[in-house]
């Protein structure tokens, strides 16, 4: 199995002095046990439990003491606690509130032992009275794929060292990169889906891949459901949703469905707690504070732009195309984009945001904002000249920043727009494949 930047992160982890048990935030199929494992091949002593198995569940339901609880932990892993390095992984953590609970005495009592635990639907089951125990934990978030780790899995090692090394990659290598790039947008970002076709180099043996992957989503649905009535609800979104992606939705009669607002809107909150979903309100002011507006309609994102390409039936679309911006009126595009803006900070709070002018005889959208020192740097996902970015040049007009940014399947390049005399701004012309840098180019740029 190839491996995962988050790794990195892991190891800032583990060198806290005030290190507090991680938990890893994702949704199924994400890869978490995958790269947990592997992390743990770092440590003197490895102990896996699962809590999906009732016997491994059972250590933390049978009242010990901690202490006693520990004396089990190392007991059932064949381990030493003594002089030992030690990982403990704590997966599918949300099956046990006991598990849960004693997360803060790892962190209390037992900080020579490094804890790791996650679950797929952790924020799902917290309305059955399962608490976190707060200041006691941190925590990260593990996403689909990034371009980056889809180039170190199927070994195109010196485009991931262009990419590494240099905003402006050269002339020479742009038109190869992008053609990976549009590659990994047709396939997506799922960690099983890269594997077999880092192996195979065949992408007709992923369709049944991508099948199983959803059938799986919708075998979760009482897991995510609150109640017995929400699961027909999450059940219809689940077979609808992978189609919507990118577009701005209501919640009444989503999908050519009957269902009322009330009830939809609370199914989709659901199913965005297990990450399966994120639902990106707009804002509708040009400046701070950051604001998404509730009254307005979400933009839909899903786990991963490959799903939807399946799901919405694309793919021979996206390969017949040079130009991603140009597919399914520039929504894969935008989502992919998305996909690696959010992936690129394993922050759980880390969200998306877009922008739209409040006004009724106006349709200008910007794709992605991305506060920065104070500024809010707006990002359109478009080819074509500078003179076509219309809802760009409204929002610099109202905003007063100098800097915006245009990702497309062109080359790096920097050009000054007069949007009237005496008024313009700073466009930075980024290739689309540079998304995950954005925070990085506008730095350096800044």
């Amino acid at each position: 199995m190839f491996t995962r930047d988050i790794l990195v992160e892991f190891g800032r982890w583990a060198q806290k002095k005030e290190r507090k048990p991680l938990v890893l935030r994702g949704a199924r199929q994400t890869g978490k046990t995958t790269v947990v494992k592997m992390f743990g091949a770092s440590f003197d002593q490895f102990i896996y439990l699962n809590l999906e198995k009732k016997k491994e569940r059972v250590l933390f339901e049978a009242n010990y003491s901690f202490e006693d609880l520990l004396n089990a932990i190392f007991l059932y892993g064949k381990s030493n606690r003594a002089n030992k390095n030690t990982l403990l992984f704590i997966d599918e953590i949300q099956n046990s509130p006991e598990a849960i609970a004693s997360l803060r005495y790892f962190y209390e009592e037992a900080s020579d032992i490094y804890v790791v635990a996650a679950g797929s639907l952790l924020e799902s089951m917290l309305h059955r009275n399962i608490s976190f125990p707060v200041g006691r934990v941190e925590y990260l978030a593990i996403r689909p794929c990034t371009f980056k780790e889809f180039l170190n899995a199927t070994g195109e090692k010196m485009y991931l060292d262009l990419l590494n090394q240099t905003a402006e990659i050269p002339d020479y290598a742009h038109a190869d990169i992008l053609e990976a790039f549009n590659r990994y947008t047709l396939i997506g970002g799922m960690p099983e889906i890269v594997q077999i076709y880092s192996e195979h180099r065949d992408i007709s043996r992923l369709n049944s891949i991508y099948e199983s992957l959803i059938a799986s989503y919708m075998d979760d649905v009482e897991k995510y459901a609150i109640s017995t009535a929400q699961v027909r609800y999450i059940r219809h979104i689940i077979q609808s949703v992978f189609t919507h992606a990118g577009e701005r939705v209501t919640f009444e009669k989503f999908g050519e469905s009957e269902y009322k607002s009330r009830e939809m809107k609370e199914a989709f909150l659901s199913l965005e707690k297990s990450m399966l979903i994120n639902l990106v309100y707009p804002q509708t002011q040009t400046n701070f504070p950051v604001a998404p507006n509730l009254r307005k309609k979400p933009r839909l994102h899903v786990l991963d732009t490959g799903l939807a390409n399946y799901r919405s039936g694309i793919q021979l679309d996206l390969l017949k195309s040079d130009k991603i911006e140009d597919v399914y009126r520039g929504r894969i595009a935008e989502h992919i984009a998305g996909q690696e803006i959010l992936a690129s900070d394993t922050s759980i709070l880390h969200r998306l945001g877009f922008w739209i002018r409040d006004k009724k005889t106006s349709m200008a959208e910007v794709d992605y904002l991305i506060p920065f020192e104070g500024m809010l740097i707006p990002v359109e996902v478009k080819s074509g000249s500078s003179g076509k970015l219309k809802s760009m040049h409204l929002f610099m007009q109202e905003s007063g920043e100098a800097f915006a940014i245009r990702l497309y399947s062109g080359t790096y390049s920097r050009e000054d727009v007069q949007i009237k005399p005496g008024k313009g701004y700073h466009l930075i012309n980024v290739p689309i494949y540079k998304a995950y840098d954005l925070e990085k180019i506008i730095g350096k740029e800044i």
